[in-house]
């Protein structure tokens, strides 16, 4: 049996990660900007994860949820008081699509509308109603396109305004900083309007914080800097830092119904230890702030490259798209071939960065000399 082939590949087989750098087998060193698609939120292979998820697998690694799990009890209480949401309730699966098709169904049970918005370049996962809302209709398959989905352009409020006033839509979906979309930021305008027009007209605002949430903005969440406050708030990717995790933040007016909502392996416990692990280094660490302030300083000496080759910097914290003038492989290749240092990418021409938390200026200012070379 071969692999069925879904991803174009870099010829690069990655076996060990430190920190903020991978080696591949033959020996060559790499500095990741990319952190596996912003999954590695503490960096690889850090001591401390090592330890406690390898303690907790030395205990057990896995029962049913039919049972009590005092590590998912103790997440979630750590994860609210760090988030800054002690009164809201977890629920755990497996990965960000699953957040936000378990986000968008409890949506539908609580209010039993169907109808729902979403932006113009949004990704919110590959599974049936996370591809819905997902405004590209190339992986969008004809079992998924059921006309459930309007999607509007992001930051143009009475475009919006004019779709939830009709009062027949059940949830509004939205990344504060768009990734696959070529790393766009809600303004602090748009985002207070829509959820003051969410609250008129009985519709469930959903911040999708799989990508720019946990911490990689500079805040624990995106939306954090719009000062709004979502009924419902999705998590994946740094949550464990590798270990297949995702969450669903829910607000208490949402009351649980027994089988509504269910999962097999979500917060099972070598996940909750990998999560508590990841916590931990958070606190210790200080990785929110540091994602802030080194990521300041690369925006900084981006914009300060006055490269022709570069049209835009956007982002924020960690979460940085630099647009080209040329499609992105003409850069990305090159740094990862010739000056071994993983990017990201989004669209056609834009150079995504998403590094480990971290990342420190050392590191940005190594990464800056390899993108100079290849520029």
């Amino acid at each position: 049996m071969k692999l069925f082939d879904v991803y174009p590949l870099f010829d690069v087989n990655i076996v060990k990660g430190e920190g903020c750098k991978v080696w591949d087998d033959k020996g060559q060193e790499y500095l990741d900007l990319y952190g596996g698609h912003a999954v590695i939120s503490i960096g690889h292979s850090h001591p401390h994860y090592i330890e406690k998820v390898t303690e907790q697998l030395n205990r057990i690694g896995f029962y049913s949820n039919s049972v009590v799990n005092k590590l998912q009890v103790e997440l979630a209480g750590r994860l609210g008081k760090i988030s800054g949401y002690d009164d809201y309730q977890l629920f755990l699966i497996n990965s960000g699509a699953e957040a936000n098709e378990n986000a968008l169904k409890l949506a539908s049970f609580t209010n039993g509308r169907t109808r729902v918005l979403s932006c113009q370049k949004a990704f919110h996962g590959r599974t049936s109603l996370a591809v819905e809302v997902t405004n590209n209709p190339k992986i969008i398959a004809p079992i998924n396109d059921n006309g459930h989905v309007t999607y509007l352009p992001l930051n143009d409020l009475p475009a919006w305004e004019a779709e939830l006033s009709k009062g027949d839509v059940c949830a509004v979906i939205l990344e504060c900083i768009q990734g696959v979309g070529g790393i766009k930021l809600a303004t602090k305008e748009f985002a207070q309007g829509l959820q003051a027009v969410c609250k008129k007209y009985g519709t469930i605002l959903i911040c999708d914080e799989i990508q720019c949430g946990y911490g990689r903005s500079g805040k624990f969440f995106a939306h954090q800097w719009l000062d709004i406050r979502p009924d419902i708030i999705t998590v994946a990717k740094g949550i464990a830092n590798g270990f297949p995790m995702g969450g669903v933040l829910i607000s208490p007016d949402f009351k649980p119904v027994y089988g509504q909502l269910g999962t097999t392996f979500g917060g099972n416990h070598l996940a909750c230890a990998a999560a508590l692990a990841v916590l931990d280094i958070y606190e210790e660490e200080g990785l929110v702030e540091n994602a802030r302030v080194v990521g300041d300083y690369l925006i900084a000496q981006l914009k300060a490259l006055n490269s022709p080759r570069v049209k835009d910097v956007r982002g924020r914290g960690l979460m940085i798209g630099i647009d080209l003038d040329c499609p992105h492989a003409e850069v990305r290749k090159p740094l990862i071939y010739e000056q071994h240092c993983f990017t990201g990418c989004a669209g056609t021409n834009i150079l995504r960065l998403l590094p480990p938390l971290c990342l420190t200026k050392a590191d940005v200012d190594d990464f800056m000399e390899r993108l100079k070379k290849v520029l």
